[in-house]
Parts: C-alpha cells; sequence; structure tokens
C-alpha cells in the first residue's frame, strides 16, 4: 500500500469553505434556531464561534433588541 503525503496550504480549506455556503431565507431557520437556543441543544454551541452574514438592517434590529430590558 503506498503512502499518499500531502503538504497544508491552507488554502484547501477556503476552498471546501466557499463551497459548503448554501444561501437560505431567514424565516425558513428562525424556527429551528429560536427552538435550539430555547432548549439549549448541544449543537447550537458547536457553532458560537462561527461568523455569519447578516443584513445591516437585522443586525441593528438585533442589536437594540438584546439591549432593551426583559419587562417587569
Amino acid at each position: 500500500m503506498q503512502h499518499r503525503l500531502r503538504i497544508f496550504t491552507g488554502e484547501e480549506e477556503t476552498l471546501e469553505q466557499s463551497e459548503s455556503l448554501v444561501n437560505v431565507r431567514f424565516g425558513e431557520i428562525a424556527d429551528a434556531l429560536a427552538e435550539a437556543v430555547y432548549y439549549r441543544r448541544t449543537w447550537v454551541s458547536d457553532f458560537s464561534e462561527d461568523e455569519v452574514k447578516i443584513p445591516s438592517d437585522l443586525y441593528a434590529i438585533l442589536s437594540a433588541y438584546s439591549h432593551l430590558r426583559p419587562g417587569a
């Protein structure tokens, strides 16, 4: 059996990541994400360090919402 050694340059990882991107509507994933967070599903924490791209208006709403105090 012949061994194949490869030199890791990091370029392959970048290529694989860009190929695995999927465009979805926020409404398609919102309920699943809300439920997963509510029930503290372990897989949510697996993605806690990942970056996501969102529209600036959604970011503004989420930022403002996170600064609101819960109702008394």
